[in-house]
């Protein structure tokens, strides 16, 4: 029998128009001043009027920091974080994408003032505490609102983890109000993303199990069944809810059975040339599945059954059938599929590959080991 640790959000709440009860919730987590992180795109959108309302009504004070960034670097953890000591904050809310819930959940952890950013990077440095912490996807695609995890950019080229469950906040909020007017393209490359965590966790080398697997192949039932109408008709309300619910789903998976190769090599891409996460991630999936169909053959041909309904024949034919779908999938969505296409060129493969190699939290993961070599040949495909 397996011995296993599973660790998620203590509460969600999940429905259409469900930000407008932020303010409830903050004050029952005790709270009278928040930062609500987010950024500029997700302020002009209009998308903080039903939190702030909520907010004002609870009698709750509200200091608003938009500086987030894609990507996000230490120093807009350091500024959010003096800002959270400026306003007095005692409870932070996340309202955006991957990157804003990243950034409130290290400010919750470093306003307090117990740690510096420097010393909580990797696995359960963070020991806490943290103040009250709610986060409200506007995109569906990291499941950051669900996972102990948030990424830093410290350089060129090189992305950095906080790994802790201290960070998993007190409520995840899933409003499909807010994804309404997300773009194709953005809706696409999330949307991706989110199918990679599914993958990912149902195939990790590490920590597998049986309750990330059953939220893996849920996630990938509803990612993979709404995603083209999500693009088509951003308006349809039921394809939205379903993808925030899958990729809710997904983080919940990863946030357990983590990812591995295919967030390895997209890292540096994203890092390096400031490709949206989603992208990076939909750019090097085919051939990373390809690569690691020799050793995930059994599991691959699994999911061909949700994601390739009547695929039929042996484990390595449906897992082909697999692989073939989701090769396709991108340019069916409109994504790009190249790297030549985000600005990479063969010159820039070797750097690529060499910070490919640094992402070890993530490569211990994967089905089949990847080193320098491999990581070069999957970028030279993919170019």
């Amino acid at each position: 029998m397996q011995t296993f640790e599973f660790q998620s959000p203590r509460s969600s709440l999940v429905g259409p128009g469900s930000s407008a009860r932020v303010g409830e919730l903050a004050a029952g987590l005790g709270c009278r001043s928040v930062l609500l992180v987010t950024d500029k795109g997700v302020e002009q959108a209009g998308l903080l009027g039903p939190a702030l309302q909520g907010l004002d009504a609870s009698g709750i004070a509200v200091t608003i920091y938009t500086d987030v960034q894609a990507d996000p670097p230490e120093a807009v953890i350091a500024a959010a974080t003096a800002a959270a000591r400026r306003a007095d904050a005692d409870g932070i809310i996340g309202l955006g994408g991957g990157s804003s819930m990243d950034v409130a959940k290290l400010v919750a952890l470093l306003a307090v003032g117990k740690e510096s950013l420097a010393s909580v990077y990797g696995v359960g440095q963070a020991k806490g505490p943290r103040l009250p912490l709610i986060l409200l996807p506007t995109t569906a695609g990291t499941g950051s609102e669900v996972t102990p995890i948030s990424i830093v950019t410290t350089g060129e080229g090189e992305k950095k983890g906080v790994v802790t469950p201290v960070i998993v906040p007190d409520w995840a909020v899933l409003d499909a109000d807010l994804t309404l007017g997300l773009p194709p393209l953005v809706t696409a490359a999330t949307g991706v993303d989110a199918i990679v965590h599914a993958i990912e966790a149902y195939t990790s080398k590490r920590l597998k199990n049986p309750v990330s697997d059953c939220l893996a192949r849920e996630a990938l039932r509803l990612l993979c069944g709404n995603i083209h109408e999500a693009c088509r008709n951003g308006s349809n309300r039921e394809a939205r809810h379903n993808m925030l619910l899958g990729a809710m789903l997904a983080g919940m998976a990863f946030a357990n059975a983590p990812v591995a190769g295919v967030h390895a090599l997209a890292y540096p891409v994203g890092a390096r040339f400031h490709v949206p996460h989603g992208l990076s991630n939909s750019l090097v999936l085919p051939a990373v599945l390809q690569f690691n169909a020799r050793q995930a053959q059994g599991l691959y041909a699994e999911l061909a059954d949700i994601v390739v309904p009547g695929a039929f024949g042996s484990a390595r034919e449906k897992c082909q059938a697999l692989v073939d779908k989701l090769a396709q999938l991108p340019a069916e969505l409109g994504l790009q599929t190249r790297l030549s296409q985000v600005g990479i060129q063969q010159s820039d493969l070797q750097q690529l590959a060499v910070d490919a190699m640094k992402q070890t939290r993530l490569l211990v993961n994967n089905p089949r080991e990847i080193g320098y070599d491999d990581a070069l040949a999957i970028y030279e495909v993919v170019l």
